[in-house]
């Protein structure tokens, strides 16, 4: 890997892309990395911080590159994708979307060998270039998609790079990723930020900063979460999306309804059952 990754661009200078570049400086300190971003502040940063080597504004400074890494919304990997279709046939894009069914269908058939779509179940409430840190991804599973339809070298690059930083890989169908993505990552942020603005129209704020424990700290700490990103996601993956919120939904009405009629050994079986996620987890 180290002697096919010399000059790599991350597009994208926020938590993920600057993490993934701060890894990838660490398993392979000779390579260079070039950054580009369409925010100035990000850019100035990324550099201040040695995130990166270089920046650029012209995209096809990065046609030749061995790795092009797309940390950016889905809107913006869709719409880069075709910017990029002049690229060497050497060079492997990947990206870091949170959906992926839109993106895979959206790749242009002339760089389809060149593409991995990639998503690192990774993250934290904090976002731009001061976020980001070398471990953001260690230990973390990234899902792989529709891989099949990568070229040979391109595939196996991303796999070697998520294994040196020390990713557990999954492989899934694009439509299969977006599904299970709404229920264990994209609903619980509806939740978070439904928790937030439900407590802050009832509470004042020295009720909650005094009685607020660490259960409803780790429930609405995602709600920090970039309201731009995150609205980009629910937009992108829609469907899935209100699926989740209609079966959550069903298990707060079945909590509702116990509690009313006060069935708690009904209500505690309820509660035992919900232990039972702690035993996969």
């Amino acid at each position: 890997m180290k002697n096919r990754l010399k000059e790599v661009a991350v597009i994208g200078l926020g938590l993920m892309g600057g993490s993934f570049a701060l890894s990838l400086k660490g398993i392979n300190p000779e390579c260079r990395i070039t950054g580009y971003d369409h925010n100035d502040q990000h850019c100035i940063e990324a550099l201040e911080l040695n995130l990166v080597d270089r920046i650029t504004d012209e995209i096809s400074d990065l046609y030749d590159m061995d790795l092009i890494v797309l940390a950016i919304p889905v809107d913006g990997i869709i719409s880069t994708l075709k910017e990029l279709t002049d690229v060497s046939s050497h060079t492997t894009i990947m990206d870091l979307g949170s959906t992926k069914s839109l993106i895979v269908e959206s790749v242009p058939d002339k760089i389809r060998k060149n593409f991995v779509a990639t998503h690192p179940m990774t993250g934290t409430e904090k976002f731009g270039p001061s976020a980001a840190f070398a471990e953001l991804y260690r230990g973390k599973a990234v899902v792989l998609c529709n891989i099949e339809d990568s070229g040979k070298e391109q595939r196996k690059l991303v796999k070697e790079i998520y294994g040196y930083m020390g990713m557990k890989i999954f492989y899934m169908d694009a439509k299969e990723h977006d599904r299970h993505a709404a229920f264990i990552s994209h609903m619980p942020h509806a939740l978070s930020y439904s928790l937030a603005n439900a407590v802050m129209k009832q509470e004042n704020p020295q009720a909650i900063l005094a009685l607020a424990g660490g259960g409803f700290r780790d429930m609405s700490r995602i709600a920090k979460s970039s309201p731009n990103m995150w609205l980009d996601i629910f937009r992108q993956n829609k469907s899935n999306l209100l699926e989740a919120i209609e079966c959550l939904k069903d298990e707060l009405n079945k909590c509702e309804e116990m509690v009313k009629k006060e069935e708690w050994e009904r209500l505690r079986e309820w509660m035992l059952n919900a232990n039972e996620l702690h035993n996969i987890l």
